[in-house]
C-alpha cells in the first residue's frame, strides 16, 4: 500500500505543479463562471464549485505532503552521507533534523558565533554580490 500510495502521490504531485494542471483548473472555472446565467447563479451552481474545490484542495494536501516528505528525507540522507564522506565534517550534525526548533536555534547561534560576528557575515555577502 505505501509503495502504491508513493507512487500515485509523486504523480500527482509532479501534474499538479505543470502548466496542464493550471490550465485545467483555470478551464474548470470559466466553464463554472459561463454556466452562472444558465443556472440563474443559484445556490446549487455555487454549491458545485465549492464542493469541487473543497474535495480537490483536501486530497492534494494529502498527496502534495506525502511527496515532499519523501523529498525532505531523501535531502536529508544525502546531506548526511556527505557529512560522512568529509573527513573534517562534524558527525554531531548528523540527526539534527530530529530536535526541537528551540535545540536548532541554539546549534545555530553557536554555528553563527564560529563562524564571525554580523560584519564579517555582511562583508562576506557583500563580496559574493560584487562576484556577479
Amino acid at each position: 500500500m505505501d509503495r502504491i500510495f508513493a507512487a500515485m502521490s509523486h504523480r500527482v504531485a509532479s501534474w499538479a505543479g505543470q502548466p496542464s494542471a493550471f490550465a485545467l483548473a483555470l478551464a474548470t472555472v470559466i466553464v463554472w463562471l459561463v454556466t452562472g446565467p444558465v443556472f440563474h447563479y443559484s445556490d446549487t451552481w455555487q454549491l458545485v464549485i465549492n464542493t469541487g474545490t473543497t474535495i480537490v484542495t483536501f486530497l492534494m494536501v494529502f498527496l502534495i505532503q506525502n511527496a515532499q516528505n519523501r523529498d525532505g528525507s531523501a535531502i536529508q540522507a544525502k546531506l548526511d552521507e556527505l557529512i560522512r564522506a568529509i573527513d573534517a565534517a562534524r558527525n554531531d550534525f548528523i540527526g539534527i533534523e530530529h530536535l526541537t526548533e528551540a535545540e536548532l536555534q541554539r546549534i545555530k547561534a553557536v554555528l553563527e558565533r564560529e563562524c564571525g560576528d554580523d560584519e564579517s557575515h555582511k562583508l562576506a555577502i557583500e563580496r559574493l554580490i560584487d562576484r556577479r
